[in-house]
């Protein structure tokens, strides 16, 4: 019989990156405000969370990121000249994002990697599993990876992170993870985990992209862990131990996700993903694909 497990209610939001790869848009506006049509791309994170049922959210942030506090706090100007104006749809998108979570800050303070920025979130999780999502990985709305990782976790308990395919020669761009198979399809249980290996290092094909499910006992392993790949504290490097000893933490699963993901963190991708998301839009897309392929047909 399968054990039940506590409740996830909250959600960690690593967001104290400096989005060097998109200088100098981000010079003074964080990375994570940069608009994918009409919404910032952390506005598409937090909902993910909050239609999963983890309307807690925790955003570690950095120097220059209080535009992210503004952006989910009210802002009783605007929505004042807009109720003037009688403008209730714009209204209604200004009040959306203030209405999606419960939200925390906090500063990561030194950028010492994702492991300590997830370590910052100890004090506010306490001793209860949470979910950890960054902001470069959009995950459509259509392909609910994080509830099914919810629901994975309190079937088995311990942690669950995200898995992605990829091709043998992009596996030194991502954490990668040694599986072995389950009753279940689209689980995996996860015997071991690596930063970034050369392909042919690499234990599989299986990339970690960015949701976790994460068992609480994390945080005393993250405290110990030293400085890995790149000088910093890696959350892989905590989640290798939970998977090599579950008395730690209890075990480790992945959830292989095959559905829509956007990398913003890219520029190419990010540019994708804007042309994507526009394109299904009702109020944008016709229009908007009919100059695509006006466009693509002329420069062909």
């Amino acid at each position: 019989m399968t054990q039940s497990h506590p409740r996830i209610s909250k959600a960690v939001i690593p967001a104290a990156g400096l989005g060097t790869r998109f200088l100098p848009a981000t010079k003074a506006t964080p990375k994570e405000m940069l608009p994918v049509v009409d919404k910032p791309a952390i506005q598409y994170v937090v909902e993910e969370a909050a239609s999963a049922g983890l309307d807690d959210v925790l955003m570690i942030t950095g120097r220059n990121k209080r535009p992210l506090e503004d952006h989910f706090d009210r802002n009783y100007e605007l929505e004042s000249a807009l109720q003037k104006k009688g403008d209730a749809s714009r209204l209604a998108k200004v009040q959306e994002s203030s209405d999606l979570a419960t939200m925390h800050y906090v500063r990561q303070g030194d950028p010492k990697g994702l492991g300590h920025a997830v370590l910052c979130a100890a004090p506010h999780v306490g001793h209860e599993p949470f979910a950890v999502l960054l902001g470069d990985d959009l995950i459509d709305p259509r392909d609910p990876l994080l509830a099914r990782m919810v629901e994975v976790q309190e079937q088995h308990g311990g942690s669950v992170i995200a898995l992605m395919e990829v091709a043998p020669e992009q596996i030194h761009l991502y954490g990668c993870a040694a599986v072995e198979s389950t009753a279940d399809d689209d689980v995996v249980k996860v015997t071991g985990l690596v930063e970034k290996p050369d392909a042919a290092d690499a234990p599989s094909n299986y990339a970690i992209i960015g949701r976790y499910v994460l068992d609480p006992h994390i945080f005393d392993i993250l405290r110990k862990t030293e400085p890995g790949r790149g000088g910093e504290i890696q959350l892989t490097d905590a989640l290798q131990q939970l998977a090599t000893d579950e008395k730690i933490g209890g075990p480790v699963h992945g959830v292989v996700f095959k559905g829509r993901r956007y990398d913003t963190g890219d520029r190419g991708d990010y540019l994708r993903a804007i042309v994507r998301l526009a394109c299904e839009r009702e109020d944008l897309g016709p229009d908007f694909r009919a100059w695509l392929r006006s466009y693509v047909a002329e420069e062909m």
